[in-house]
C-alpha cells in the first residue's frame, strides 16, 4: 500500500456494515451538499521517509490547487499505523475529512461501510474519465460488479532490492530469481558476516502482502470465490510457513526482525546491515537515508521456480494509494475538483516522481522519468507478473488477524520455539475464528 506503510492495527474490530453518518461536515441527508465551497480537509498517507517531508511535497501542490480554484485545502498526514483507525472512526463519529488517501487494499473493506463516494460514469466523467487509470490499479478500488470506492492515486509493487558491494564480497553474480536461490545466496552472506534478508515480523500489513505471494505462488487464496475465509486450506498453510521458514528453518531473515515493525529492515538495508530487501517502491526512502543510488540493484521478487507472469508466478500485489471522498462532504464539487487535480497527468508527474511510485495514469505513466531500471522492474511487475489482494469485505480484519498469526509465528521463530504444519495450521484457524460472519 504505501512505500514505508506500518500495521494498521486495532480500531478494525469496529463494524463495518455501520455507514457513514456524517463526515467533512457533511450535509442532513448525508447525500453530500456544496455548503462550504471554499475549504476541503485532506487526509492525506504518509508515503515519504517523515510527515514533515511529506508536507513539503504536497504543500506547494495544494497551494497550487488553491491558486487555481480558490479552494484551500487543510492537509493532515496521518500515519499508517492510524489511518486505517481514523477513517473507520470517521465512518461511524460523523468527524472526519472530505478527501482522504487509503490504502487500495482497504477499498472492498471502506466501501461496505457505505461511507464512500462512488466512482459511476458520472462522478468518472468529472475527472477525465476511466479509461484513463491502468486496469490493474483500477482492479484493487472494490468489491467487482460495483463501482469503485475510490480512485487511484499512486501505484507501487515490491522488488527485491540487493546491495551490490556485500553481493561482489560473496560471490554473488546476479539476484536470486526464484526462493531455493535466495537461500543460497543467504548461506554466502552469511560466511561473510553480513545479514542475508531484511522483514518487519511485527508489521501486520508486511505480513499479509508476502504470505499472499507465498500462496498465490502455491496456487492458493486465502479466500473462496464466493468470499469465505479458507485460511486452513493446505496450501496457505504452506505457503504461510514457507515465508517463517525464511527465519526459523532457512535462517536468512535475522530472529531480530521478528520485532521489526515500522520500517526498520529499510533502515538496516540502507545502512549496509542486510544484503537485500523485499519492499515496496523504496528508492525514495532509501535516499532519504543516505544511501546511493550505485550502491543497490532491483530485481524482480523471486518464485518458485522460472519467471514472474500470471497464475502462480504473481510475485506481488497490486500495491498503491487510493483517493476517496466521503459522500456527504459539504463541498462535493470541490473535493471533485480536487481528486481531478490530483490525478491530471502534471501532477502524477510530480507526486509519483517525489515517492518513486508509478502513475495509475496511463498518459502520465507513459513519461520518461519512469522508464529508469528502478521504476521499470515496477512497472514490469504490475503490468505482468502482480494480483489484487482480495477485495472482499472483510479484507481489512483479514490483514489483523491472519498478520497476527504471522507475527506470533516469527515471534516463536526468533525464541527458537518449532515453527510446524501443525502449529501454523492452528494459529490460522484461530485467524478464521475471529472473522465476522460472512
Amino acid at each position: 500500500m504505501r512505500s514505508i506503510r506500518a500495521a494498521a492495527v486495532g480500531a478494525v474490530t469496529l463494524s463495518l456494515a455501520l455507514a457513514a453518518t456524517a463526515c467533512g461536515g457533511g450535509s442532513a441527508t448525508g447525500g453530500g451538499s456544496n455548503d462550504s465551497p471554499k475549504t476541503l480537509t485532506y487526509w492525506a498517507s504518509n508515503q515519504g521517509a517523515s510527515i514533515e517531508a511529506d508536507k513539503k511535497v504536497l504543500r506547494p501542490e495544494l497551494d497550487k490547487f488553491e491558486q487555481r480554484t480558490g479552494i484551500k485545502v487543510e492537509l493532515e498526514v496521518v500515519p499508517w499505523s492510524d489511518l486505517l483507525n481514523r477513517i473507520l472512526t470517521a465512518t461511524t463519529s460523523g468527524q472526519g475529512p472530505d478527501v482522504l488517501n487509503i490504502g487500495n487494499t482497504w477499498s472492498a473493506s471502506l466501501q461496505a461501510t457505505g461511507a464512500l463516494l462512488p466512482w459511476d460514469e458520472k462522478n468518472f466523467a468529472a475527472i477525465g474519465g476511466r479509461d484513463r487509470f491502468a486496469e490493474t490499479a483500477l482492479g484493487s478500488t472494490g468489491a467487482q460488479g460495483k463501482d469503485p470506492a475510490a480512485v487511484p492515486l499512486y501505484s507501487m509493487a515490491y522488488a527485491l532490492y540487493y546491495n551490490k558491494k556485500i553481493f561482489a564480497e560473496a560471490g554473488i553474480p546476479k539476484p536470486p530469481a526464484t526462493w531455493a536461490e535466495l537461500v543460497e545466496a543467504g548461506k554466502k552472506i552469511k560466511a561473510k558476516g553480513k545479514s542475508p534478508l531484511g522483514a518487519e515480523g511485527s508489521n501486520l500489513s508486511e505480513n499479509i502482502h508476502h504470505v499472499f505471494v507465498f500462496a498465490k505462488q502455491r496456487g492458493a487464496d486465502f479466500f473462496t470465490s464466493d468470499g469465505k475465509p479458507d485460511f486452513t486450506n493446505p496450501k496457505v498453510v504452506d505457503a504461510v510457513k514457507s515465508y517463517v521458514d525464511l527465519m526459523a528453518k532457512d535462517k536468512v531473515i535475522p530472529a531480530g526482525d521478528a520485532e521489526y515493525g515500522q520500517n526498520q529492515s529499510v533502515s538496516d538495508f540502507a545502512k549496509g546491515k542486510q544484503a537485500m530487501l523485499l519492499w515496496q517502491t523504496a528508492s525514495a526512502n532509501l535516499k532519504s537515508q543516505g544511501m546511493s543510488e550505485d550502491a543497490y540493484g532491483i530485481a524482480p521478487v523471486p518464485v518458485v521456480s522460472g519467471t514472474p507472469g500470471g497464475g502462480t508466478q504473481v510475485n506481488s500485489p497490486v500495491m498503491g494509494i487510493n483517493m476517496a471522498v466521503f459522500k456527504n462532504t459539504d463541498n462535493l464539487d470541490g473535493a471533485k475538483q480536487f481528486v481531478k487535480f490530483m490525478t491530471s497527468d502534471e501532477e502524477q508527474k510530480i507526486l509519483n516522481k517525489a515517492y518513486s511510485a508509478i502513475p495509475p495514469v496511463k498518459s502520465a505513466q507513459a513519461d520518461p522519468a519512469f522508464a529508469a531500471p528502478d521504476t521499470a522492474v515496477l512497472k514490469d511487475t504490475l503490468a505482468a507478473s502482480a494480483a489484487a489482494l482480495p477485495q472482499v469485505p472483510s479484507e481489512s480484519q483479514f490483514e489483523t488477524t491472519v498478520g497476527t498469526a504471522v507475527k506470533e509465528l516469527f515471534a516463536d521463530a526468533a525464541a527458537g520455539r518449532p515453527v510446524t504444519a501443525g502449529s501454523v495450521e492452528a494459529k490460522l484457524r484461530k485467524a478464521q475464528q475471529q472473522m465476522p460472519a460472512a
